[in-house]
C-alpha cells in the first residue's frame, strides 16, 4: 500500500548505470518465462525466452553469468537482477543483485529484498535481468572534478582504515556486530517483539560469525570498498530441501537475519539460522518480513488461534527450527501453511480474524506491520522518535530511512517532540539521498571522525556530510551544500507521499505503529520489565503505580503512550509541512515544485 523503494549493493545499479540507464521500467507481462539482456558495450537489448533456465537464485545467477560472459574473466561484467521460486506464491519476496568475485570464483549476491518487488518480478514471468558493462574506469561516469572525488575518497578510505577495527568492526565482522550491542540495551527483538534480550544472544553474536567468515580475499560488493562488510561462509553442507547434501556459500548473515529468522523466532541456532539464510536467499524471500511473519504466526499458535489442524500438522512453537525451515520449503514449493505465512502480517490478520475468529485487536497489537510492510529487527518500545521513524516512513517500517532509536534512548539526545520532529525530517531526507544517488550509508555514521568529538550535531556526522557535498560537486560539477541535498531528496519524499495518497493511503490513519512495538501488550510482558514500566507511569506520566493491579497498569500506560504519539505525530507534520492529516500542503508543493495539475487537484480534494 505504499510507493516503494528498496536498495541494495553490488554491480547491478553502476553497470546500468555505465551502460546508458538512468532508470529501467518494465511493462506487461510476458507470456513465457524469460531473461532481459542488455549488453553496455553494442547498446542493444534482447528479451528472450528462458524455458530451460533455473529460478532460483544461486542457481540461475551463475547459468546467466557463464551464458552471457565471453570468458571467465568476462564473468566480473556481467550482473544479475533475479528472485525465486517462492516469488511465484509468496508476497514478501525481493531480488536479488549479482557480482562475480574473481578470487573465490563465485557468485555472490546482494538483496533489494523488501516490498515485494520479487513477486512483481515473477508475475511479469522474469527469470533474470542481465547487464554487462566491461569498460570500468575510474571516470566511467564522467565525472566533471576527479580531484574532489579523490579528495573525499581518501578521506572515506583512511578513515575506515584508521577507525573500524576500534568502531564497529565491520570489514572483519560485519552487521552481526549488533546483536551484542541490541541485546545489552535491551533491543534485540525476542518472540515477535515481546522483550528486548535473550541469555542466548551470545550464540549468534558477532565473534561467532567471524570464526565462519572466509577472509581469504576482500570482502567489498563493489570495487575497492575499503569498508568490505559483505562477509561470506564457505562450504555450508545443506541438511534440508531440495538441495540438500550440497555445499554452498552462503552470503552474510547479516543482522537482519539473525533478528529476523533468529531471535524474534525464539531460534538461537546457528547452523539452523544460516541454512534458512540460504534459503532464504536463493527462495527470494525477505528474510526480515518471513522472520516477523513466522515469528507472530508462533505466537497466534501460543495462544490457541492457531493449532495444527490448521498449519497442516506444523508445531509452531518458539525455536522450533525444523518447522520455520520448512515453512520456508512450503513458501517455494507453493503449498500448505507457508503459502499463508507468505503472503505477510497483514494478509494473516484478515485470515485468522475472518476464518479463525481471533480477535482483530490482538492480531493488529501484535502484528508487527505498517502499511503493509513488516517492521525491521529493532525494539521500539522505548523510543518514541524510533516508533515514528517506523510508523511515518512512507514507505512503511523499515530502519534505513530514520535510525534514531541510539540517538534517543542510548544518547538522550532527543528530549522535546520539536527535536524528535526536526529529527525525522533530516534523518528520512538524507538517507533518502543516499538510496536517490546509489550510494552506500555505511561509511556515514558506522564510521566516526575524530572530529565529531566537537561537532555541534554529531549525529549528522558533519565532516562525513562533507564528503558527500564533495562527491557530488566532483560528479556533476555542480557546488552543493547540506541543505541543496536535502532539498533533491524532500522533492522525492513528498512526491511519494502524494503517491501514496492517489492510492488511498497516505493519510494519518496509516501512520501508527501496532502496540506492540509502543508498549507492553500481554501481562507477562509488562511484568517482565515491571520496574522499567512502574517508573515510566510515576515519573512520566504522573501516575502513582502502588497498589495497582497489572492490567490496571497497561491501561494507564497505553493512553500515555499512545497520546504521546499523537503529539510526534502532530510536531513531524507542521516540521514536514503538512497539515493535521499527514498530506503536503500546497504551501509545500509550490516550494518544492512539484506542483503539477495532478497533484494539485489531488492534495486540493483534502483541504490542503
Amino acid at each position: 500500500h505504499t510507493a516503494f523503494d528498496s536498495n541494495g549493493g553490488g554491480y547491478f545499479g553502476p553497470y546500468l548505470k555505465f551502460a546508458g540507464w538512468d532508470a529501467l521500467e518494465i511493462q506487461g507481462k510476458a507470456d513465457e518465462d524469460v531473461i532481459i539482456y542488455i549488453d553496455g558495450e553494442s547498446g542493444v537489448v534482447t528479451i528472450e525466452s528462458a524455458p530451460l533456465e533455473a529460478i532460483d537464485t544461486h542457481l540461475v545467477s551463475r547459468q546467466l553469468t557463464e551464458m552471457y560472459a565471453r570468458d571467465e574473466k568476462d564473468m566480473r561484467n556481467i550482473s544479475v537482477a533475479s528472485t525465486g521460486q517462492a516469488a511465484d506464491y509468496a508476497a514478501i519476496c525481493g531480488i536479488n543483485l549479482s557480482y562475480y568475485d574473481p578470487r573465490r570464483k563465485e557468485i555472490r549476491i546482494k538483496q533489494a529484498a523488501r516490498g515485494g518487488s520479487g513477486r512483481v518480478f515473477r508475475d511479469k514471468r522474469i527469470k533474470g535481468i542481465v547487464v554487462r558493462y566491461s569498460s570500468m574506469g575510474g571516470d566511467s561516469n564522467g565525472p566533471a572534478d576527479q580531484s574532489l572525488l579523490r579528495k573525499a575518497g581518501q578521506r572515506i578510505n583512511k578513515e575506515i582504515s584508521d577507525f573500524d577495527a576500534s568502531q564497529n568492526n565491520m570489514r572483519e565482522v560485519g552487521t552481526p556486530y549488533l546483536v551484542e550491542i541490541m541485546d545489552r540495551f535491551d533491543l534485540l527483538p525476542v518472540e515477535n517483539y515481546r522483550y528486548g534480550s535473550h541469555p542466548d544472544h551470545k550464540k549468534i553474536m558477532g565473534q561467532y560469525w567471524k570464526n565462519l567468515f572466509d577472509h581469504s580475499g576482500p570482502d567489498g560488493c563493489w570495487y575497492g570498498c575499503t569498508m568490505a562488510c559483505s562477509h561470506t561462509i564457505p562450504h555450508f553442507h545443506l541438511k534440508t530441501g531440495p538441495y540438500v547434501g550440497q555445499a554452498v556459500w552462503v552470503d552474510g548473515p547479516e543482522y537482519e537475519t539473525l533478528g529476523g529468522l533468529g531471535s524474534n523466532c525464539g531460534i538461537f541456532d546457528p547452523e539452523a539460522i544460516l541454512e534458512m539464510s540460504f534459503y532464504a536467499d536463493t527462495y527470494g524471500i525477505d528474510t526480515i518480513s518471513a522472520g516477523n511473519s513466522i515469528a507472530f504466526a508462533m505466537e497466534c499458535y501460543e495462544y490457541g488461534i492457531l493449532d495444527k489442524e490448521k498449519t497442516g500438522g506444523l508445531e509452531l512453537t518458539w525455536g522450533n527450527t525444523e518447522v520455520a525451515l520448512e515453512l520456508l520449503h512450503q513458501m517455494a514449493r507453493g503449498e500448505g501453511f507457508g503459502v499463508v505465512v507468505g503472503q505477510g502480517i497483514r494478509s494473516m490478520k484478515s485470515v485468522f480474524a475472518e476464518e479463525y475468529g481471533a480477535d482483530p485487536m490482538l492480531l493488529n497489537d501484535i502484528g508487527t506491520e505498517i502499511k503493509g510492510l513488516e517492521s525491521s529487527e529493532y525494539m521500539t518500545k522505548e523510543s518514541l522518535a524510533q516508533q515514528g521513524g517506523y510508523a511515518l516512513a512512507s514507505k512503511g517500517p523499515q530502519h534505513d530511512e530514520a535510525w534514531l532509536i541510539f540517538m534517543e534512548q542510548v544518547h538522550k539526545q532527543l528530549p522535546t517532540f520539536e527535536a524528535k520532529a526536526e529529527a525525522l525530517h533530516y534523518f528520512p531526507l538524507f538517507r533518502t539521498w543516499f538510496s536517490l544517488h546509489g550510494l552506500c550509508k555505511l561509511p556515514w555514521n558506522d564510521i566516526i571522525p575524530v572530529s565529531n568529538k566537537t561537532a555541534k550535531e554529531p549525529a549528522k556526522v558533519p565532516e562525513h556530510v562533507e564528503n558527500y557535498c564533495w562527491i557530488y560537486e566532483g560528479v556533476t560539477g555542480q557546488k552543493v551544500t547540506i541543505d541543496d541535498l536535502l532539498l533533491q531528496s524532500e522533492k522525492v519524499y513528498n512526491f511519494q507521499r502524494i503517491m501514496n495518497l492517489r492510492a488511498g493511503y497516505g493519510t494519518r490513519e496509516f501512520d501508527y505503529p501496532p502496540y506492540r512495538l509502543m508498549g507492553p501488550v500481554t501481562v507477562k510482558e509488562y511484568e517482565s520489565r515491571a520496574e522499567r514500566y512502574d517508573k515510566s507511569l510515576l515519573e512520566d506520566a504522573g501516575i502513582n503505580p502502588a497498589g495497582m493491579s497489572t492490567e490496571a497498569k497497561m491501561t494507564e500506560l497505553r493512553k500515555y503512550r499512545q497520546d504521546r504519539y499523537e503529539k510526534l505525530v502532530d510536531a513531524v507534520y507542521k516540521r514536514r509541512g503538512w497539515n493535521s492529516n499527514g498530506v503536503p500542503t500546497m504551501e509545500t508543493v509550490t516550494r518544492l515544485g512539484i506542483d503539477i495539475p495532478e497533484v494539485v487537484e489531488l492534495v486540493s480534494k483534502h483541504g490542503c
